[in-house]
């Protein structure tokens, strides 16, 4: 019940120190894994293709096939990895 007062009268817990350093271990190992080599390589053709489709005014041409690929090679890297770092 105490808890629950002081969350109505702040409307934050009182622990905002530890929220802060709390840090997602799937956001972390997302971001390692987009610098793999693999995740590089499929980047740069999203990168590519954004690039030139940007360029153009008038384009039926989009990156969903680049963007499908580069999130499937980091989150194929993802998937051996981040249950690792799960306590």
């Amino acid at each position: 019940m105490v808890f629950e007062e002081k969350m109505i009268l702040n409307g934050e817990p009182e622990d905002e120190e530890e929220e802060e350093d709390m840090v997602d271990p799937l956001d972390t190992v997302r971001n390692k894994c987009a610098q793999a080599e693999h995740c590089i390589h499929t980047r740069a053709k999203l990168e590519d293709c954004e690039s030139r489709v940007g360029s153009k005014s008038e384009t039926a041409e989009d990156c969903t096939e680049e963007l499908f690929d580069f999130l499937h090679a980091r989150d194929h890297c993802v998937a051996h990895k981040v249950f690792h770092s799960v306590k």
